[in-house]
């Protein structure tokens, strides 16, 4: 798959299964759609972590407009922490994500009407192969141990960490969670190295969405 990390999470959001977003409200999936789009500034040298805040590298924008979006939110001047930039605009990311694999064909979304009244949009995938490729290459990699997670490239490694993070249940059930720690420990360990901070600032806000509803 060549989708940025906030696509590749988007469509990890969805349920093949179910055909439905796992993560059922807005702001979830949002949250963790900013927090890839941050990783994947820090991960491509244009963002520099200063103890434990983020600042913006100098230089050009990234190309992809939902990146380049959350690479301008960060400023160029002073270190700022990663919980706003996650938290403050998560209600705004997934549409523009959402939208960019619209345009490429990746998914379909059409709008209806819930109970002949709400209306909501239902999304498709135009072709479930290269989401199911992925999801079983993360699986593989966490449920054959910790040996085979830490081989996995850091990209996959953030994506999968990601998904645990915000208990994204079409990637991994609670019980995978809990009964494979060793190898969430090596990611986790690997990826804060990686994005000192981000991870937690995820954590966070999805930990106070959920006590707030959702809101």
């Amino acid at each position: 798959m060549t989708q940025t990390l906030a696509q590749r999470l988007f469509l990890l959001c969805y349920s093949l299964d179910k055909e439905k977003f796992e993560l059922a409200d807005h702001h979830g999936r949002g949250a963790v759609l900013r927090a890839a789009a941050l990783a994947e500034l820090i991960l491509d040298g244009k963002l520099t972590t200063v103890n434990g805040k983020v600042v913006r590298s100098p230089g050009q924008p990234p190309s992809d407009p939902f990146v380049a979006d959350v690479w301008n939110d960060v400023s160029a001047d002073k270190p700022q922490r990663w919980l706003p930039l996650v938290h403050h605009k998560a209600h705004t990311a997934q549409e523009p994500v959402r939208d960019q694999l619209a345009a490429t064909g990746t998914i379909t979304v059409r709008r209806h009407k819930r109970l002949g009244v709400l209306p909501v949009d239902r999304v498709t995938l135009a072709d479930t192969g290269p989401v199911v490729a992925l999801r079983d290459e993360l699986r593989d990699a966490v449920l054959c141990g910790a040996d085979r997670a830490a081989q996995l490239p850091l990209r996959d490694a953030v994506t999968a960490v990601f998904a645990a993070e915000v208990e994204m249940n079409s990637v991994f059930t609670r019980a995978e969670r809990r009964a494979h720690k060793e190898a969430f420990t090596t990611l986790t360990a690997r990826v804060d190295d990686a994005l000192p901070g981000l991870r937690e600032a995820l954590h966070d806000t999805y930990l106070s969405n959920q006590l707030t509803g959702g809101g």
